[in-house]
């Protein structure tokens, strides 16, 4: 079976949620160590792997720093396991319901998406062969952590604990598979076995809430070896898979801990700096000596090194008896009350003199205030950390009571009973301490990265802030000083900065001179010889080795680079400078073939179109010479050609000079062929018009033309001024409501004025004038003066109109003498009058009954009584009553009738 790429990252994945946590300095803090071998075949394609691991934070289970989070897992079942499996593991969705998950103050963070994490947990888990049991037994232990942290003790009269969450007791028995009781009794007592008896302690509160949270970091840090191993099973590489693949490649891959630097440093960071001391010791020896046997197999003379051997730091923590780890050691197994602080002046009681260490006591006056007095300061190769020795030696000693671990023994949970090894209860041999443990694992890494060939990769993260396009140099100068990088430059570069083999070097650099340029037909020794001849190296800046020039200083190699970017550019310019012109030349030699053939085409194309123009208009002239001589005759092949032509030419004549509007006649003169076909064409056009012209015709101006008519027919003609109203338009009314009075328009009530217009109105008798207001209602012409009504005059009862042929502005109303209501006929005059009377004549249906008259009018002004107009012709308009007791119009005479 090849192994596939996701099943790497399914174990990254895994080893992600267990052994990862939110730091205040990343959100996916690794917070163990591991080395991991990745075996490849003969075709580069991975196929096993194994993996140790180094010092999970266990203490993290218990208690995380403000702002920090617990193991991923824990939030991952919470915010994204099933309710069904919640259920199960008697857990609830809020991480706040949980002791060990809240101590940090940050149970929920926005950066990080726990429901999408669990999914990839669960399908990491599955890829690696985890069966459903599996699953549900390694979650059940995750539970029971929790559940585990959520146990509470209370005192009783004696002072010893005794468990008050019963609840808990009780999810924890069906999780981990053992007996309430007996766990109940195992976190309340502790076993003492003395010459061979057994005696039985109670606990205070103290110990109790100790020995629940040993319990929960031995159950966590022992499943998490326990994973381990399950995933080296996945990642074996299996022989009898793969035969005649006898042979395999196998890369060794690092990934431990960083330099840690905190505000409170602790247990844990004094194991991961020391380390990082180990590894940093590792990185000198193996880069001095590779540069050593470099220089020995090249025949360069060696010359000793000045860099800071960080033995003495390392001596300081691992050597026996005098060691920071045996004094920790010792103070962990000694009879008697030790304290932290024992350990601490134990200390400087031991190493006192050491120049690396330094602490409250034995510092001088002013290094005192930043030391407090339960912390020790040690000077490592990146600088100074202080230390706590706050829990030291609980950390180290890592002790779980006896009956916990026999109550662990007895677990029918497959995953806590192979954690718990029974022989751990007749070893008698008291277990190693956690630093010891990782001192000799440690101890074993270094063997096996002495025996590969290292390459290094150092992160540096730019910025706490966790943002992209931002550079912290404060935080990237810490970085650098705490990962020793200057101390492993200085190294590199106090001998030969630069080394490169002759080909590499002389096909590089062979453009700067011209003894090498393009090519040089000798050894490549003997050609780099030349070369750095001419670019004038001085002896101390180079070796020549027996396959490699070696430089000393950057700044020749820089000084060799800087004349290699300027004589490239020369390189450049004169390659451009030939490439341009074979290409131009290619490229003119192609078109001038192209033009050739492309003119030779066109020039028969041309030759081709001008001799078959040429017949095409002998052709045309002579079909309409012989249509001409044949044009009066019947339609024939002779002159069809010809009628066509003057067919089509009138059409075209007739398209462009159309009539543009209804009122325009003129009309092209059509060819006598064409005679009735033009007078149907112009009555077509003449109704298309008609007919657009009408389609464009809004509401108003088709009432504006009604009118217009309807004054045409009553006055054209018959009347001298009707020419001067046809130009303007006739308007809705004279009058707005604004203008007649209110007392008026409440009269009237719901009469909707129509039309109104200021008139003058002459007496009956003396024709005396007088301004009123005509206007026209639904039913009837009323004429008012001010604000009263002084005439109504029904449509019904209006008998007729009469005006004079004159161009004076008069006019009469006459209606029915049978009506009491009416005084006679009414004589008005109006600066409107063509427009008024066929308003009048509209509404009130009299179009018919407008008399004009010339000479004189008659009109009724009382019962059985007439008065007379006379209208003369004069060379001004003037209305007077004549002595003859008429009433005398003289009009001029205009001669547009």
């Amino acid at each position: 079976m090849l192994f596939e790429t996701d099943l790497f990252f399914s174990n990254h994945f895994s080893f992600q949620a267990f052994g990862n946590a939110k730091t205040l300095r990343n959100d996916n803090s690794s917070r163990f160590g591991k080395y991991m071998d990745v075996q490849f075949d003969y075709r580069g394609a991975p196929v096993g792997g194994h993996i140790l691991n180094y010092l999970l934070e266990k203490s993290r289970v218990v208690h995380q720093n403000h702002g920090e989070r617990n193991f991923h897992i824990f939030y991952q079942l919470l915010e994204g396991g099933e309710e069904d499996l919640l259920r199960r593991l008697g857990l609830e969705k809020s991480p706040q319901q949980y002791h060990y998950l809240v101590k940090g103050h940050c149970a929920r963070v926005s950066s990080i998406n726990d429901k999408n994490d669990w999914k990839i947990v669960r399908r990491a888990l599955s890829i690696i062969s985890f069966n459903d049991n599996e699953v549900e037994d390694l979650l059940s232990i995750v539970a029971s952590v929790l559940h585990l942290g959520n146990v509470q003790f209370a005192a009783d009269e004696q002072g010893n604990a005794q468990v008050t969450t019963e609840n808990q007791i009780k999810y924890l028995a069906r999780l981990l598979a053992v007996e309430g009781s007996v766990l109940r009794d195992a976190l309340i007592h502790k076993k003492i076995i003395a010459k061979g008896e057994e005696l039985i302690s109670p606990l205070n509160l103290e110990q109790a809430a100790y020995a629940r949270d040993a319990l929960a970091k031995a159950i966590y840090g022992r499943t998490f070896s326990w994973l381990v191993n399950k995933v080296n099973k996945s990642l074996a590489y299996k022989e009898g898979e793969f035969p005649g693949w006898r042979s395999t490649t196998v890369l060794g891959l690092l990934d431990i801990y960083g330099f840690e630097v905190f505000q409170h440093n602790s247990f844990e960071q004094f194991c991961i700096n020391y380390c990082n001391e180990k590894l940093q010791q590792l990185f000198i020896e193996l880069t001095l000596k590779s540069e050593q046997e470099e220089y020995e197999s090249e025949g360069i003379a060696w010359e000793p090194v000045q860099y800071f051997n960080n033995k003495i730091i390392c001596d300081l923590v691992e050597e026996k008896f005098k060691g920071i780890i045996s004094i920790l050691d010792e103070e962990c197994l000694r009879p008697g009350d030790a304290t932290d602080t024992t350990f601490l002046e134990k200390l400087e009681e031991t190493v006192k003199n050491h120049p690396h260490f330094l602490t409250h006591k034995l510092a001088d006056q002013k290094t005192r205030k930043s030391l407090g007095r339960e912390e020790f300061r040690l000077l490592h190769y990146a600088g100074e950390v202080t230390y706590s020795v706050a829990g030291f030696l609980d950390k180290n000693n890592d002790l779980l009571f006896r009956n916990l671990k026999e109550t662990m023994c007895n677990s029918e949970n497959p995953i806590i009973n192979q954690c718990f090894d029974r022989t751990e209860l007749t070893d008698k041999k008291r277990p190693e301490t956690a630093a010891t443990q990782f001192k000799n694992s440690l101890s074993k890494l270094m063997e096996i990265l002495m025996s590969k060939e290292p390459s290094y990769i150092r992160c540096i993260k730019p910025n706490d802030a966790k943002q992209a396009d931002r550079f912290d140099e404060v935080l990237i100068r810490h970085q650098v000083k705490y990962l020793g990088l200057m101390e492993n430059l200085r190294v590199r570069r106090a001998g030969f900065a630069y080394r490169r083999k002759y080909e590499v070097f002389l096909q590089r650099y062979k453009s700067l001179c011209p003894e090498t340029w393009p090519t040089w037909d000798g050894r490549p020794h003997d050609g780099v010889a030349v070369l750095v001849k001419h670019l004038g190296y001085k002896q101390e800046e180079y070796k020549m080795g027996r396959t490699k020039i070696f430089i000393r200083f950057p700044k020749t190699l820089f000084a060799t680079e800087d004349a290699l970017e300027v004589r490239k550019q020369s390189l450049a310019t004169k390659m451009q400078a030939t490439w341009r012109g074979f290409y131009r030349r290619k490229k003119f030699l192609h078109m001038k073939h192209s033009a050739i053939a492309i003119q030779s085409w066109w020039r028969g194309t041309l030759g081709r179109r001008k001799a078959a123009k040429r017949k095409w208009a002998v052709q045309t002239i002579r079909r309409f010479i012989k249509g001409f001589i044949y044009r009066n005759h019947p339609r024939c092949p002779e002159n069809e050609y010809f009628l066509d032509y003057i067919r089509f030419s009138f059409l075209m004549n007739l398209k462009r000079n159309l009539p543009k509007n209804v009122l325009d006649k003129s009309w092209p003169t059509p060819p006598p062929s064409l005679c009735e076909a033009s007078q149907l064409l112009r009555q077509l056009c003449m109704q298309n018009m008609v007919w657009t012209y009408c389609k464009r015709i809004s509401p108003e101006w088709k009432q504006q033309l009604e009118q217009k008519v309807i004054a045409s027919e009553i006055f054209k003609g018959k009347k001298d001024n009707y020419p001067q109203s046809v130009p303007r338009l006739f308007i809705n009314t004279r009058l707005g409501n604004e203008e007649i009075n209110a007392k008026v328009l409440q009269a009237l009530e719901n009469e909707a004025i129509k039309y109104a217009v200021p008139v003058i109105k002459y007496d009956r008798k003396g024709y005396k004038a007088r301004s009123r207001q005509l206007l026209l209602t639904q039913n009837a012409v009323i004429i008012v003066e001010d604000s009263k009504i002084k005439q109504r005059i029904d449509y019904a009862n209006l008998t007729g109109i009469s005006v004079s042929s004159l161009s004076d502005n008069l006019f009469v109303l006459h209606v029915h003498c049978e009506d009491n209501k009416q005084k006679g006929d009414v004589v008005l005059q109006s600066d409107h009058v063509i427009e008024t009377l066929t308003k009048t004549a509209m509404r009130a249906d009299k179009v018919n009954n407008i008399n004009i008259n010339q000479g004189s009018i008659k009109f009724t002004v009382g019962q059985g009584k007439e008065g007379v107009i006379d209208f003369i012709s004069g060379s001004e308009l003037l209305i007077a009553k004549a002595k003859n007791g008429h009433l005398t119009v003289v009009a001029p005479r205009l001669n547009s009738r």
